[in-house]
């Protein structure tokens, strides 16, 4: 089972470190045989991975003695599992309405255009993770974009540049 993946041109088998590998068992271990373990065996999870691959996905259905399909139910019904990996840095473009009729459209064009991604899609280097969203809860500060925790606003096309120039600079190269 060598297939590639498309994470940074890494096979499968070294998809993930030794250490992370060790993490996730010992999480799967902590809760093994607790009724209701899958949910949260998944957060924990997807925080020491970054996302559930499938292979991910069969090594907590074996360790917790339970059948793939039921781990995969769940990590495509709840919207905050990810199968894909996700950047380093998350990129949330508000499309709600007050930052639509703001130009919210255009940052998110522009945005697209300086990534190289489209929404729901992560950079090559796994800097970064471009999505859109509804509604940040900061209609008077439109055109939103919020970057990890941080909310920018009355985001410009010509700001943007700035924005991800500084959270480039906060992160080590893939090389590393």
């Amino acid at each position: 089972m060598n297939r590639e993946c498309t994470c940074e041109g890494k096979g499968v088998n070294d998809e993930f470190t030794a250490e992370q590998w060790k993490l996730v068992d010992d999480v799967v271990r902590k809760y093994r045989g607790k009724p209701g373990a899958l949910i949260p065996v998944l957060e924990e999870v997807q925080s020491i991975t970054g996302y559930l691959p499938e292979s991910m996905q069969r090594r907590v259905a074996k360790g917790l003695g339970i059948p793939l399909s039921q781990v995969y139910g769940v990590v495509t019904f709840y919207s905050f599992f990810t199968m894909t990996p996700r950047g380093k840095h998350q990129v949330r473009v508000c499309l709600g309405t007050a930052c639509h009729v703001r130009g919210a459209k255009r940052v998110l064009e522009e945005m697209e255009r300086k990534l190289g991604i489209e929404p729901g899609g992560c950079t090559d280097d796994r800097q970064f993770s471009l999505d859109l969203v509804r509604c940040v809860g900061a209609c008077g500060l439109g055109p939103v974009v919020v970057v990890d925790e941080e909310t920018h606003k009355q985001v410009k096309v010509a700001k943007l540049d700035a924005i991800v120039d500084k959270y480039r600079a906060e992160s080590p190269t893939a090389e590393e």
